[in-house]
């Protein structure tokens, strides 16, 4: 059996898709002496989306949720996963103030680290801005205790902020403003270079298999996180959250999405913030060598 770390972040979507190899319903069989056993053994690592993304810098984990936004430095030691992708459909974090508070142009504001996708969008629309960098956890109630004037809120957040705040901007609608009508690109699934090649391109399959099971038993295996306190939120707020970054748009890359990460490439290296970047599909693993290999 190979072991391989998996990390994803503690937010309810990435437990969710992963949750599926946790509880055992996928995996890769093969035939052993003693009988059929898992071909692989996952080690999950639950932490916040920006210590995922400073340590896939570091080429830590095997396999790592990250944020589109960090994958450009990625890209020579990482393979982008087609799957486990969270994208934005007219949502997505949004920027909170107290009610009533008018901001500065060099307002100051907590944004969930510095390469996450939403401090990339941000960065572009306030230039002005003065960021501090904080766990996505600590965003709201630095904002209601002052110590920042704004804040940008992001996974279950979004839904459950408290009422004294209010919203500022929808980072959707800077987006859209930046980009057109499309999906609004936010985080993903990486691989490590180094692994042998099959085992990768097996791990991805396995990794779909997953959240495309999550997603068609999605009432049973809710239940299962709500028992098992696996998520912070109540069940009602869960299947809303679900329904908006996991579901059928999280299984696998499709060409509009593929467009929106490439779009979004393209306008963080026009404002000097990432590295240039070729077509996105030319970072992913070439599945076809598994069928040339095993014809």
């Amino acid at each position: 059996m190979k072991h391989f770390t998996i990390a994803h972040s503690p937010d309810a979507d990435d437990i969710f898709m992963y949750y599926a190899i946790k509880f055992g319903w996928v995996n890769r069989l093969e035939k052993t002496h003693s009988g059929w056993k898992n071909r692989y053994a996952f080690e999950n690592i639950a932490e916040d989306i920006e210590t995922l993304n400073q340590k896939a810098l570091k080429n830590i984990y095997d396999v790592t949720a990250i944020s589109f936004g960090v994958y450009p430095f990625l890209k020579d030691e990482y393979a982008l996963l087609k799957t486990a992708i969270s994208f934005g459909y007219g949502y997505g974090p949004k920027l909170v103030k107290l009610k009533g508070k008018k901001l500065k142009p060099n307002f100051k504001v907590a944004l969930s680290g510095e390469y996450t996708t939403n401090a990339l969008i941000f960065k572009i629309a306030y230039p002005k801005a003065r960021i501090v960098y904080k766990n996505f956890l600590e965003i709201e109630e630095a904002v209601l205790n002052g110590e920042v004037d704004a804040g940008v809120l992001i996974h279950e957040s979004i839904l459950t902020f408290d009422e004294r705040l209010e919203v500022e901007k929808e980072l959707w609608d800077i987006w859209t403003d930046m980009a057109g009508e499309i999906p609004l690109p936010l985080g993903g699934m990486a691989i490590r270079r180094s692994l042998p090649l099959i085992d990768a391109i097996e791990i991805e399959e396995i990794l779909t298999k997953a959240v495309d099971v999550a997603n068609t038993h999605k009432n049973l295996l809710a239940k299962m996180l709500i028992e098992r306190n696996l998520v912070r939120v109540d069940d009602k707020t869960l299947d809303k959250y679900l329904s908006l970054y996991a579901n059928d748009k999280s299984v696998s890359l499709d060409e509009e999405q593929l467009n929106a990460i490439n779009k979004l490439y393209e306008i963080g290296h026009n404002a000097g913030l990432l590295p240039r970047m070729k077509d996105v599909r030319e970072y992913m693993l070439p599945v076809e060598y598994k069928d040339l290999r095993f014809k």
